[in-house]
Order: C-alpha cells, then sequence, then structure tokens
C-alpha cells in the first residue's frame, strides 16, 4: 500500500460521508482461539494481523482517526500468565510496525493509563509514537490500560483542583472544557463505534465520547474482521441520519 496514492478499490462508498473517526472495541480473539482448540494468546496473535488490515484500510480510503481499544483498565484482572503474554505481543507489534507507519504517513498515539503498562511496553510505545509524530496522513489511536471511568475521574480531580486553584471559575465549566481535560482533548470525538464478537456492551469504553456516536455491532471475532465487512458497516453507517437530538429532515 503507498499512502501517496489512496483509493477506493472495488467499493461503493460515497467519499464525502466517510466518518472522520472510527473506534473499534475488538472483542473474540479467546473465543476465536477456544473454537480451534488454540490457546487464547494465538488468538491475540491472529488478532493483531487483523489490527493491520483494518489500519491499512482506514488509510487506503482516507479515515483520519481510528481507536483501537487493545487492554482495558479492567482486563488487568486476568491471569498473570496471559496478561504478561499480551505485553509481549504488544511490544512486540510496537516494534515491527514502525516502518510501516512510517511509510504509509501514520501517526501513532495512545490513550490510558499508560503508566501502568511495563517499561519496555512504555519504551516501545514512545520510540513509536516519536519516529511518527509528524506524520499526518491518520492518526492510529491505542487505547492501553484505558477506562472510561477512570478518565472521567482524572478529569473531575484535574478540573476540581484547578478551581481550588483560581485557575478556573466554576460558571466557566462547560462540555468543551471537560473534553478538553480528557485523555482525547486533540481527537474528534467518534462518529462510529464498531464492537465485534456481538456482545450488546459499551465495556467502559469513551464513555463521554460517544454520546451520539453511531454503533454498530457485528457478530463476527476480532480475528474474522475483514476489510470487506469493515466497507459493509462503512456503507451501513452512510445510509444512517445523524440526528444530534434534532427532529429529523
Amino acid at each position: 500500500m503507498n499512502s501517496n496514492t489512496p483509493s477506493l478499490v472495488n467499493t461503493d462508498l460515497d467519499i464525502t460521508k466517510l466518518p472522520s473517526h472510527v473506534a473499534i472495541i475488538m472483542d473474540g480473539n479467546g473465543r476465536w482461539a477456544t473454537k480451534r482448540l488454540l490457546n487464547r494468546i494465538q488468538g491475540h496473535d491472529q488478532g493483531a494481523k487483523t489490527v493491520r488490515a483494518i489500519v491499512r484500510t482506514c488509510r487506503e480510503i482516507n479515515i483520519p482517526n481510528l481507536t483501537l481499544y487493545a487492554f482495558s483498565t479492567e482486563n488487568w484482572k486476568r491471569s498473570k500468565i496471559e496478561i504478561t503474554a499480551l505485553m509481549k505481543l504488544l511490544e512486540t507489534f510496537l516494534i515491527s510496525e514502525q516502518q510501516e507507519l512510517s511509510d504509509n504517513n501514520i501517526r501513532l498515539g495512545a490513550i490510558g493509563q499508560i503508566e501502568r503498562l511495563p517499561k519496555g511496553v512504555q519504551q516501545a510505545l514512545q520510540k513509536t509514537m516519536n519516529i511518527t509524530k509528524n506524520n499526518n496522513g491518520m492518526r492510529l489511536n491505542l487505547a492501553l490500560s484505558y477506562g472510561g471511568r477512570a478518565e472521567i475521574v482524572k478529569m473531575v480531580q484535574t478540573i476540581a483542583s484547578q478551581t481550588r486553584e483560581g485557575k478556573i471559575n466554576i460558571d466557566s465549566i462547560t462540555p468543551e472544557l471537560v473534553s478538553k481535560h480528557l485523555y482525547t482533548k486533540n481527537i474528534p470525538d467518534p462518529d462510529l463505534l464498531i464492537r465485534t464478537g456481538g456482545e450488546m456492551r459499551i465495556s467502559n469504553f469513551l464513555l463521554w465520547q460517544i454520546a451520539y456516536t453511531e454503533i454498530n455491532i457485528t457478530n463476527t471475532l476480532w480475528p474474522d474482521f475483514d476489510k470487506d465487512e469493515f466497507i459493509h458497516i462503512l456503507k451501513d453507517y452512510q445510509q444512517r441520519e445523524r440526528r444530534f437530538g434534532k427532529v429529523g429532515a
């Protein structure tokens, strides 16, 4: 793929109605592995290949922002063996994708409690973000050790502290000010949220930001999710009327 010549390959997508930000809850790696009598880590490894394919597709069709829910604050409750393997896989992925991200003008960002990640992962993440910091073709955001409630609590603590110090007047606290104190302060709210794996829940993901986000839930397990289904979901999104609380035409 050459990021200098993105194209809509054999699709009838309306390029004027593409979402500016897609967020994805990547669910089903473990179930995919179990169905095949494999261990869960093999499912996560296969899921990493899907990540690569969807990132490439977003770049190809010029979606400027993609946020992937990679590891939640609740995921720390999993077995130590699985967490260790996941972190090693994440570190390896971050290092292996540096060249592809650079070649395709993709900037990497991260949201969440990054300080909780193992040092090796933090170093790989920081290095990859530094390498790609000047890229402007697309932004790939990884939600790592991320939780929507924790994000909101952190925001409240920050605003309360600044109010107490006299830096913020209580009457100036608006939705816009709140947004500026979230992890996603430099990222537009998602237009479309996709959840794979068929579960009907948000799982503590971008709770503030998805107030008016269009939602699509597919039964497809993340390792089986592919470009064709992604394009199909985008076509469905383009048929929706986004009213933001207003009365439709």
